[in-house]
């Protein structure tokens, strides 16, 4: 599977934050909109992101909750059907929430950076520091922790819960 290091972080100031990383990143940002449902999985995480109408995936993941760099390893299989596999995966396992947000991806070497708009919750920062095959994670926590320096992000704002564990601890639906 493949790995990233991910860190998430609460922000107050899209715009200046938007501002920092535009003058980082290696070029324009893409404009997003994802709608995310999540499927109860006892191994990790299973989500299907729709992106548009005939294009989706289907992304399994692992990661610790845990604040600060973490460790995740995924897998992405694309759909032309996101509503129709939604559907029978919602009757195969259950749905365990649902994240509706939108996203301006920036990159940054080997690093996407996520400013997301989620509904219901706010403004958030995550960024994910794609490792190579030969790359430890030690090596991508120290570019992670570098990027939380250069964009002046303090501890106390960094996450250690997915969207969806987030919006369901408020006991919300992302149309609420």
């Amino acid at each position: 599977m493949a790995r990233n290091i991910e860190i998430k972080a609460r922000i107050d100031d899209f715009s200046a934050l938007y501002e920092k990383i535009a003058l980082l990143s290696d070029g324009l940002p893409d404009l997003i909109d994802q709608d995310d449902t999540f499927f109860v999985c006892p191994h990790g995480r299973l989500k299907l992101r729709t992106l548009a109408p005939d294009r989706g995936e289907l992304i399994f993941y692992q990661r610790p909750d845990k604040v600060g760099p973490k460790t995740s390893f995924y897998t992405l299989s694309p759909t032309q059907d996101p509503d129709s596999l939604r559907e029978t995966l919602t009757l195969a396992y259950g749905a365990a929430g649902r994240v509706i947000k939108q996203r301006t991806l920036f990159m940054i070497g080997q690093t996407r950076l996520h400013l997301d708009r989620v509904k219901g919750l706010g403004d958030y920062l995550e960024f994910e520091v794609v490792l190579a095959d030969d790359e430890t994670p030690e090596q991508g926590i120290v570019i992670a922790e570098d990027l939380l320096e250069r964009l002046g992000i303090n501890r106390q704002e960094l996450v250690d819960q997915a969207y969806v564990d987030l919006l369901n601890a408020q006991g919300r639906r992302p149309h609420d």
